[in-house]
């Protein structure tokens, strides 16, 4: 069974490591969220010990980075973090659960364990919509037969509306899953993904269609109607 340990503070993340391999664990370890959501996107592990207080971007943003690229991983958050609103942000952003540090190792094994047993056997079907489909175990979408190439923020985007076919998703939304916690991007660069997004589809079977007012869908077959940004 293959963790990854996401901890920046190196005394305790070795600590973590003998000890979780000692209890038959394989552990990866990452001190910050950016390396932490290249290894989530490149080989998924089966489950995720995440601190929120991390250098750069910080936990909360990699949970919400990673379930909005439809990464299924279990994620269990390891913070120092006590309050009640911190554990709702963290189970709020996709998390699976929750453990207040300083916690007891035999708990942290339990959990995680409990984790995996209900992970274990779960197989989930593709989301599709047409030709396309996304395969949730590995987060790569497929047009057809062959892999659709994307940015972290079209993939988000395009994430977010295959969840829901045919109906449409508000743009504000999408915007705080595409831009999680990116005060300084103004909410028109919703658009600018949109656009690139819809040109890869071009030709398709797949459409990503305006709906003035209401947010963008997603759906199969031609339409002339709703192509602008």
């Amino acid at each position: 069974m293959r963790l990854l340990l996401v901890e920046d503070e190196a005394a305790l993340a070795q600590a973590l490591r003998r000890a979780l391999e000692k209890r038959g664990f394989e552990v990866e370890h990452s001190a910050d969220g950016g390396e932490a959501l290249a290894r989530l996107r490149l080989a998924p592990p089966d489950a995720v010990l995440l601190d929120l207080s991390l250098p750069g971007m910080d936990g909360l943003q990699v949970l919400h980075r990673a379930r909005a690229e439809g990464i299924g991983v279990p994620i269990l958050v390891l913070t120092a973090r006590g309050a009640v609103g911190d554990r709702v942000l963290g189970l709020n952003a996709g998390a699976d659960d929750y453990l207040a540090k300083p916690f007891d190792l035999d708990e942290l094994e339990a959990r995680v364990r409990a984790l995996l047993r209900r992970n274990a056997g779960r197989e989930e079907e593709p989301l599709a919509c047409g030709p396309l489909r996304l395969d949730r175990p590995s987060g790569a979408f497929h047009l057809g037969s062959e892999i659709l190439e994307l940015t972290p923020r079209e993939h988000a985007l395009l994430s977010a509306l295959i969840a829901r076919p045919g109906h449409a998703v508000p743009k504000e939304k999408l915007f705080r899953l595409v831009f999680p916690m990116e005060e300084h991007i103004q909410f028109e660069a919703i658009e600018v993904v949109a656009y690139r997004l819809r040109k890869k589809l071009a030709g398709s079977g797949v459409q990503l269609v305006t709906l003035r007012g209401l947010g963008y869908l997603l759906r199969a077959g031609s339409l002339a109607e709703g192509s602008g940004a």
